[in-house]
């Protein structure tokens, strides 16, 4: 049976609830749906969907980044948004990460998020 190895990076706002910033199990890596909570003080980012997507990548960026891995591993996201009519600012946020070799992707608009947040990104990932 494969090992749940927890990750909960040093660099990363500290989890809003019950659950970790990811999982690994084998040579996947399961990534919590991140908010656009500023790291060093935990508080939400304030700004337009485009602060807010970048703030939200960055989060990811960090996880990753403690796994050693890059946007280029990932194979899969969701994006939440509170309002499909900032689709098209997120995505240009999520281009400038997402350069290639782009993985699948669904994107839902959803009545809330949490905080307040207007948008929210998880990602499963390759090692």
């Amino acid at each position: 049976m494969l090992k749940k190895i927890i990750i909960k990076p040093a660099n990363s706002a500290p989890a809003v609830g019950p659950y970790n910033h990811a999982v690994r199990v084998g040579d996947l890596l399961f990534c919590s749906g991140q908010i656009p909570l500023d790291p060093a003080s935990g508080t939400l980012v304030a700004g337009d969907i485009k602060a807010q997507a970048e703030r939200v990548l960055e989060n990811i960026k960090v996880i990753l980044e403690d796994q050693k891995l890059t946007f280029a591993n990932v194979v899969k996201s969701t994006v939440f948004l509170t309002s499909m009519a900032d689709f098209a600012g997120m995505n240009e946020v999520y281009a400038r990460y997402f350069t290639s070799d782009f993985p699948a992707r669904s994107t839902v608009q959803v009545a809330a998020l949490p905080k307040g947040a207007i948008v929210e990104i998880e990602v499963l990932a390759h090692f």
